[in-house]
């Protein structure tokens, strides 16, 4: 059994509400996102500031437990009835372009000796961080517009893709054996979400009435949804973030059409309130500082990975949708999109893990991607300030020609 870390959970949590009260007293169109300021606080007092936190297995389960929770939130707002048509099929052929370029120019730095593998970098640098967009567009009422769609189909794709590549390429289990298991996984899911889907009308009264009473059914049965397929998808040598990506969806399938404000807000309470702090302070405790100081070759790399996430994930959303949005918007969708961070953390732990990838470089992919954080979604707020706010638009089922590139 892990070993109970108080002083480390105890830092932890000082450090996730003192993020929250910093946002909540600093006037909002100067507020750093929370997200932001929880990494920061994370490096602040973990072991090579200082010290006043260790990441270890105790640490570590709490932060699964975000991590879980943070793409669950992702595949919840994922909206199947907005997103397709137009925006879906943009955002594949973006993240279809993202992966050509990032194979590319990690091809090159491969070549010159700046990385050890175009593949693992390659696949942090084509990744999109919707788990960690939402909740700054949620503050941002962005969600709900027709700007929004563009920037959840995006996100979806940019990070459900790397997802796939970190199960099905980057694992070091053999490669048929991960495909059969992650069709026995998507089987079981699917079993899951019809169950889910058919049984949601019979069972909803019911769960209305729990939903103020101490037992708090609904609540309970996302939860058991949620960290039962986390859980499954570990057992099963799969990511752990492909669960919660999936629970997310199947709670949007079968509470669609119902008015569900009240889950919603208690699962945001449990979710953001207290789990989700979790994986970002952790990440940041865990941020290795030595090895990206250790030498100005590792320190360099940081402003040029941040550029290429911007390259990668930024330059298809300027070509791809100069027929559906203006300027300062594509501006903004390029920010947004090249926005990253749990996948590249977990991408490098795992080249690092199999010898492909070196520590400086991790930690620099890992600053570059906590400085995207910290920029782009400011940048992207500051072009969308005074654009006007449409509502979400019907499905568009015909999409307009896409821009040549």
């Amino acid at each position: 059994m892990a070993k109970v870390d108080v002083g480390s959970f105890l830092a932890i949590v000082v450090a996730g509400t003192i993020a929250a009260l910093v946002v909540s007293v600093v006037p909002r169109r100067y507020a750093p996102p929370v997200v932001v300021l929880e990494l920061v606080f994370g490096i602040i007092i973990g072991p090579h500031v200082l010290g006043l936190a260790e990441v270890n297995d105790f640490i570590t389960f709490f932060a699964n437990l975000g991590l879980g929770m943070l793409f669950f939130f992702a595949g919840y707002e994922i909206d199947f009835d907005v997103v397709q048509g137009v925006p879906l099929k943009l955002a594949l052929w973006g993240w279809l372009i993202s992966i050509a370029l990032a194979y590319g120019i990690g091809g090159v730095l491969a070549e010159i000796g700046v990385v050890l593998s175009f593949l693992y970098t390659g696949s942090a640098l084509a990744t999109t961080a919707i788990g960690t967009l939402i909740p700054i567009l949620h503050d941002e009422e962005q969600l709900h517009t027709r700007f929004g769609s563009y920037i959840l189909a995006a996100g979806a794709i940019g990070e459900f893709g790397p997802i796939l590549l970190l199960t099905l390429v980057l694992s070091t289990q053999d490669a048929a054996n991960r495909a059969l298991l992650l069709l026995a996984f998507i089987g079981l899911a699917i079993v899951i979400a019809l169950i889910s889907v058919r049984s949601a009308p019979a069972g909803w009264a019911a769960l209305e009435r729990t939903i103020e009473a101490s037992g708090q059914l609904a609540v309970r049965l996302t939860a058991l949804l949620v960290f039962g397929l986390a859980a499954l998808a570990a057992h099963l040598g799969l990511d752990v973030v492909l669960g919660g990506f999936v629970a997310g969806m199947i709670t949007r399938m079968a509470v669609r059409g119902r008015e569900v404000s009240v889950l919603e807000s208690k699962l945001t309470a449990v979710g953001f309130g207290l789990l989700i702090p979790f994986f970002f302070i952790v990440s940041g405790v865990g941020f290795n500082v030595s090895a990206l100081f250790a030498s100005a070759g590792a320190i360099l790399k940081v402003p040029m990975f941040l550029a290429l996430f911007l390259i990668v994930r930024g330059l298809p959303a300027l070509v791809l949708y100069r027929n559906c949005l203006p300027g300062r918007d594509r501006l903004a969708l390029a920010f947004y999109s090249a926005t990253a961070l749990p996948l590249v953390v977990a991408i490098t732990e795992v080249a690092i893990q199999d010898g492909h990838m070196r520590s400086s470089t991790a930690s620099a992919l890992v600053g570059a991607a906590i400085l995207s954080t910290l920029i782009f979604p400011f940048v992207a707020r500051v072009l969308r300030r005074e654009a006007k706010v449409e509502p979400f638009p019907q499905a568009e089922v015909e999409a307009p020609p896409v821009a040549s590139v």
